[in-house]
């Protein structure tokens, strides 16, 4: 197991379980050091975590990096939680009793929009695709170090979090998207995308008729320097569902075999409107 720090986090015994649980933890935050609310810090995490010793772990570090952290034990308590405090972001255990967290996470994506980051200790990448394909912006797998699961929020919740000096708007190919208010219309109707989603569409929207390989978004738009290609796939994929006529048949967001993927504006009718 990777060790940083004095901790490593990583599964239980297989079949042992935890009694769901239903926390609310903000003490230990440093308000004389606390950050902005406009930056990523002293922002709400449901965390989603049936095994308590992983829990306590990974709440500590989140806490320290001066989130609020609400701590839930099942899935049902997640939902219940999720919609009365309405997180800034969910980190969310697959297995979990009683509903599982590919569950979880498909009626979360029903009531909100809110980033979520999926945590596994399944580390094939059909399950891994099955998070993803599930509205999922990030995974995690275990066993892993609760010090670059807190830099995963960071990052997730800087590219969803609204900031002072946004980007410009966007208008191309009957897209119409605002980065100051998180919202795209496409031939005036607007569409329901996730966070990652979003950031995929406004780069290419930015660079119509360029092609991009997978790890060149991966760099992009996900900020890492390396990571699972499959997580960019997926998320062509779904964004296609979303925006595309026939999915299997694109014409917006086309893929160049052997190279990467391009937003072809010409194709959409609407270039230079």
């Amino acid at each position: 197991m990777t060790s940083y720090g004095m901790h490593t986090v990583g599964p239980a015994a297989p079949g042992t379980h935890t009694a769901g649980t239903m926390r609310i933890y903000a003490e230990g935050v440093n308000t004389q050091s606390a950050p902005h609310p406009a930056e990523v810090g002293n922002r709400r995490i449901l965390l989603v975590e049936d095994e308590q010793t992983i829990a306590d772990v990974v709440r500590d570090y989140l806490v320290q990096a001066g989130f609020q952290v609400d701590l839930a034990g099942d899935g049902f308590t997640a939902l219940s939680l999720a919609a009365a405090r309405r997180p800034d972001l969910v980190i969310l255990d697959r297995m979990l009793p009683g509903l599982d967290g590919v569950e979880v996470c498909r009626r979360l994506r029903l009531a909100m929009s809110v980033p979520i980051i999926m945590v596994t200790a399944l580390g094939t990448e059909d399950d891994r695709i099955l998070g993803l394909e599930t509205g999922a912006d990030d995974y995690v797998t275990k066993p892993f170090s609760p010090r670059e699961l807190v830099l995963r929020v960071k990052s997730v919740l800087r590219r969803s979090i609204r900031e002072f000096s946004p980007e410009p708007p966007v208008e191309l190919a009957g897209f119409e998207l605002d980065p100051a208010s998180r919202t795209v219309l496409q031939d005036g109707k607007p569409l329901m995308l996730t966070v990652r989603e979003f950031d995929l569409l406004a780069f290419l929207l930015r660079r119509p008729n360029q092609v991009f390989s997978r790890e060149d978004l991966i760099k992009a738009v996900w900020g890492w320097d390396f990571g699972d290609l499959s997580t960019v796939t997926v998320h062509v994929r779904r964004l296609r569902e979303k925006i595309e006529d026939n999915p299997t048949t694109p014409v917006l967001l086309k893929t160049v075999w052997g190279v990467g993927y391009r937003f072809d504006a010409k194709e959409g009718g609407h270039a230079g409107s």
